[in-house]
């Protein structure tokens, strides 16, 4: 099922999500950092890598609802997206708190709860990371119809090369 959020021949969503994923999986490295180190400056990082990935999801949310909204009622691909869905807003959730716990005046410095729900939140985000895999590779949600070894440019408007066969999308029929 082709995204209906695209530019320049590509879906938004996944090429979005990498930048909250990013941001808030170093934001718990940063986190790990200042526990080991004591260091000020790690939990500044990680405060400011928080906001950036909280402000990213919130873009990508957007594109990835927009996809979710086409996925037809009633299918494992909708379910599997109201799932990931739902969950990337509990991850979000969890940041934005831990973001505003550790605000304490402009100080930054992560209390045990605001460190707890930023790990919880990564972990989430490993499930919900998971179950996006699973709507793309497993049930070809965002995959062009003409997706293929032999595919012409996303930037073309010519259709691939024909395939045949069980498996010609992995060039093995």
């Amino acid at each position: 099922m082709r995204s209906h959020a695209r530019v320049l021949g590509h879906a938004v969503h996944p090429m979005l999500i990498v930048f909250p994923l990013g941001l808030l999986a170093t934001a718990v490295v940063f986190d790990l950092l200042y526990l080991l180190t004591d260091s000020r400056g790690f939990a500044v990082a990680a405060g400011y890598s928080i906001a950036a990935g909280i402000i990213g999801g919130l873009v990508a949310g957007v594109f990835g609802l927009v996809d979710w909204l086409a996925i037809p009622k009633g299918t494992r691909a909708r379910r599997i997206g109201t799932l990931h869905g739902l969950g990337n807003v509990l991850v979000l959730v969890l940041f934005v708190a831990s973001w505003l716990l550790r605000m304490n005046g402009g100080d930054w410095t992560p209390s045990t709860v605001a460190l707890t729900l930023s790990f919880i939140g990564v972990a989430v985000a490993s499930v919900t990371g998971w179950l996006g895999g699973e709507l793309v590779e497993r049930l070809g949600i965002s995959v062009d119809d003409d997706a293929g070894l032999n595919a012409s440019s996303s930037l073309s408007r010519s259709a691939a090369a024909p395939q045949t066969g069980r498996h010609a999308a992995s060039g093995t029929g």
